[in-house]
């Protein structure tokens, strides 16, 4: 069933947008499922060789870039952000709501 899960994840981090973010309790309302945001971020925390999902573009519900330090390199998560024209500051994306993506429910 986990692995399920994950793999629900993964579709729908695939079609975040370039330039977009989500957060992990979007995905997990998304998946219309009674799991936590935060085993959504155990999903995300699993996929580093899954050059497919874009792991980057995944947040917390605040825009902060949690994340991170689940990336190769001290700034990875924000340089790849910011090479898709996403301003991060002191790990915070800046105008989060502009580059916020809301995924469809029950993919």
């Amino acid at each position: 069933m986990e692995d399920n899960f994950f793999e629900r994840v993964y579709k729908i981090a695939r079609q975040i947008p370039e330039g977009k973010v989500t957060s992990y309790g979007a995905i997990a309302k998304a998946l219309g499922t009674a799991r936590s945001a935060r085993m959504v971020g155990w999903a995300m925390n699993s996929c580093h060789n899954m050059e497919d999902v874009p792991a980057h573009r995944v947040v917390n519900r605040k825009g902060l870039l949690t994340g991170k330090h689940h990336f190769d390199g001290t700034n990875l998560m924000q340089q790849l952000l910011e090479n898709e024209g996403v301003v991060v500051v002191d790990n915070q994306i800046i105008d989060f709501e502009k580059h916020f993506w809301m995924p469809k429910m029950n993919m």
